[in-house]
């Protein structure tokens, strides 16, 4: 049984996050930074394999939870069958990852097309990113702690067990809030963490291995992991087949962007398989990070897969062509289809009710904008709008502030645009940008116009000057929002571009997914799961040793196949 899980407040149930909030934007934005500076100088792992080993002292208070080996290797070969479960990209809104930690946690699935029902898992494996949008105390407990507790709050041994691999949102606090949940042999809701460090290496049934590798914001495998892994390497036999899991799914991006640069690659992959592993075949790649499912695969059945869908916003599957990877890869199915996520990216016309506090920056820069210039157009009426432009054009020029603020609004649109791209971003970054400076010019034209010509007041005065600023403000937030749409749905859908930025637009709690394997004399079967709607609306259960809510809403969806079980 679990520790003491009485009397807990009610869970937080968070909201999806906003990623395009102006205040959230901020936070993340000092946290990715500050993380990325310490994060590429001074390497948590390094310091992480200096702590001694664990007394074994620690694990007397469960006679059946067997330490690990003197080379860190967690045992769970002595049994005939194991089942597993994947989960990775988790804590963002409570919908999406209640859904999917209710299912995991349910004693047995009944999924239409699978011959009878699939166990609760006897180790769950978490892939990556576990919080949103950054790694901190409170994320962790209200995102990613309170959904798994709620859903299973105490188990009777022989407890299921959980590891994980860390991400590039949960570096954000240099892996702090990681090591304290998964690090320190902690219960996580009825499941106990067993690991040390932030990699492990699982020795599975029938001669097969799961290895978690931790890349710290994309950078080299470090030396003590590859010491570790030789080690592990060492104790395997030819024939023995490996499940990878890593926290990005490298095939992806070096087939999307290697060509804009050299730097993306499969490298650390390459090193493990060709330079660790050798003498055995890495028969499965698991990652998340990208928060869909694809499944690319051999003729052979060696399998590269992306299941991403543990709760964050969902992200597309159509855009940059991936039909086929080096190696052989081919692309056998993804989730939702590509049709589906291409009718999805066309709610982004709605950005400015999707994203209702976003117009906040536009409106605030083109407001500042106007206010720089201060051209004297509100005379003019439309059929002059000639002499407006060249008189607004005039005044800019004559007045420094002007062109500053006019270039903030040009280039900050343009350094939002595709960086991998380079021709994307001149091209579309100077359009996009165009289209903002130019609703700027008539938006402030039509606020003087109002003062001056149809009020009559003069130009500069304090009433004329306020109105024309409460007017640009407003008009900029509805129509700096409706622009934002237009481009993300443009570039996606047209030009297969932005697909991480149109999608966060829309924090889609639905479409996830996670996989629960087994492995039994018969080899390694995987059970790809899909919940296309979550819901919204839950009941409490009254359980003590349930889940503490059931769903109940008649939108959502059963968890179905995504897929028919394949076998590796």
């Amino acid at each position: 049984m679990t520790e003491n899980n009485a009397a807990k407040k009610k869970p937080s149930m968070c909201p999806m996050t906003g990623w395009y909030d102006p205040r959230q934007l901020a936070r993340t934005a000092v946290d990715v930074a500050v993380s990325t500076l310490f994060g590429h100088h001074a390497d948590y792992r390094i310091t992480e394999s200096l702590v001694p080993p664990q007394d074994e002292n620690v694990w007397e208070d469960d006679p059946t939870d067997v330490p690990p080996d003197p080379d860190g290797i967690h045992d769970y070969s002595a049994t005939d069958q194991i089942w597993i479960d994947y989960v990775a990209d988790t804590g963002d809104g409570w919908d999406s990852t209640y859904s999917v930690a209710y299912q995991v946690g349910q004693p047995q699935l009944n999924i239409a097309g699978v011959d009878g029902p699939l166990p609760r898992a006897d180790v769950l494996v978490f892939g990556g990113d576990q919080v949103y949008p950054v790694a901190n105390r409170k994320s962790y407990r209200e995102r990613l702690v309170e959904p798994y507790e709620a859903a299973l709050p105490e188990t009777l041994p022989p407890n299921p067990h959980a590891f994980a691999v860390p991400g590039n949102h949960d570096w954000y606090d240099s892996l702090v809030s990681f090591t304290r949940l998964f690090c320190s042999r902690r219960w996580f809701g009825g499941w106990r963490t067993r690991q040390s460090r932030s990699y492990f290496a699982l020795k599975l049934p029938h001669r097969w291995w799961l290895v978690g590798v931790d890349v710290q914001l994309d950078s080299d495998i470090d030396i003590p992991q590859v010491k570790f892994f030789k080690r592990i390497a060492r104790r395997m036999n030819d024939g023995d087949r490996i499940i990878l899991c890593t926290a990005e799914p490298h095939w992806i991006f070096a087939k999307i962007y290697k060509k804009f640069d050299a730097e993306i690659n499969e490298n650390n992959l390459a090193f493990l398989d060709q330079k660790i592993f050798c003498n055995q075949q890495i028969a499965v790649y698991l990652s998340g990070d990208l928060h869909h499912y694809r499944r690319h695969a051999t003729d052979a059945g060696l399998q590269k897969i992306t299941a991403g869908g543990g709760g964050a916003f969902l992200h597309p599957t159509h855009g940059e062509d991936v039909e086929e990877l080096d190696g052989g890869y081919r692309l056998r199915k993804a989730f939702p289809p590509p049709n589906e996520s291409k009718k999805l990216a066309w709610k982004n016309l709605g950005f400015l009710f999707l994203n209702p506090w976003f117009g906040m920056v536009t409106g605030l820069l083109y407001t500042l904008t106007c206010w720089s210039v201060m051209a004297n157009i509100g005379g003019l009426g439309i059929s002059k709008w000639q002499l407006a432009i060249k008189r607004a054009i005039a005044t800019s020029i004559g007045n420094p502030t002007a062109v500053f603020w006019i270039l903030l609004v040009w280039g900050g649109f343009l350094l939002f645009t595709d960086v991998h791209s380079p021709t994307y971003r001149i091209v579309a970054g100077t359009l996009h940008g165009f289209t903002h400076v130019l609703s700027t010019f008539f938006i402030g034209w039509g606020a003087s116009y109002v003062g001056v010509t149809c009020l009559g007041w003069p130009f500069k005065t304090p009433k004329q000057l306020l109105l024309a600023g409460a007017i640009i403000f407003v008009l900029g937030w509805i129509v700096g929002s409706i622009v934002m749409g237009v481009y993300l749905v443009i570039s996606l859908n047209f030009f297969k571009r932005h697909s991480n930025e149109a999608f966060s637009a829309l924090a889609c709690p639905d479409w996830k997914n996670f996989l629960r394997l087994r492995i039994n004399a018969n080899g390694l079967t995987i059970f790809p799961i899909g919940i296309r709607k979550v819901a919204r609306k839950w009941t409490p259960s009254g359980s003590t040793n349930g889940p503490a809510f059931v769903p109940n809403d008649s939108r959502a969806t059963a968890p179905e196949l995504i897929e028919q079980p394949f076998s590796v």
